[in-house]
């Protein structure tokens, strides 16, 4: 069985490259285990949007800005592990 993808499509025009470069790295530090890649995707058009498969976790214009890295944790966790913990993001989550 495959791992699941995570897909971050950023605008090129709006610089958000290092911003998606830094959740790669989160994400993949975090699920190494668990996920099959993490795939930057240059766009256009102000897009940031984060993708488990055809699954949007986090999109900037309707989730209004950019993810808090513990959030998008979590809501990538739900899909592709929900079993694992999160140590103390899952803490902060709960207050």
């Amino acid at each position: 069985m495959s791992k699941p993808v995570v897909t971050i499509r950023y605008c090129v025009d709006c610089r958000w490259m290092l911003r998606a470069q830094w959740y790669q790295g989160e994400l993949l530090q975090t699920f190494a285990d668990d996920l099959g890649g993490v795939l930057l995707v240059p766009s256009r058009g102000g897009m940031f949007r984060v993708l488990v498969g055809e699954v949007t976790v986090w999109n900037r214009k309707t989730d209004d800005g950019f993810p808090e890295i513990a959030e998008l944790k979590r809501r990538v966790r739900d899909l592709v592990a929900p079993e694992k913990s999160l140590g103390h993001t899952d803490r902060a989550g709960q207050r």
